[in-house]
């Protein structure tokens, strides 16, 4: 992606569809360093957000309430080309 394209979303609605899981995960490249990948119906990989970034865009959270905001988020971002996967 070139630096003048902006990223768009799906509509919350549709990425609901698209979406059967989010797992923390260590990441294969950085030891040490947690990503969340979402995964589709078909259990294939669509995309992956920074655990640390996703954390500090959904902060202050109470500790009960951490797995539903992360996921809202998730949905709320889901880039559109997820879709080509």
């Amino acid at each position: 992606m070139s630096q003048n394209e902006e990223v768009r979303f799906l509509p919350y609605e549709q990425a609901v569809k698209l979406v059967a899981a989010i797992q923390e995960e260590e990441d294969v490249d950085r030891p040490d360093h947690r990503v969340l990948t979402v995964y589709n119906h078909d259990d294939r990989e669509i995309c992956w957000f920074d655990f640390d970034e996703v954390m500090q865009a959904v902060a202050p959270v109470e500790k009960s309430r951490e797995k539903e905001e992360v996921s809202e988020y998730i949905l709320h971002h889901l880039p559109d080309w997820a879709l080509d996967i």
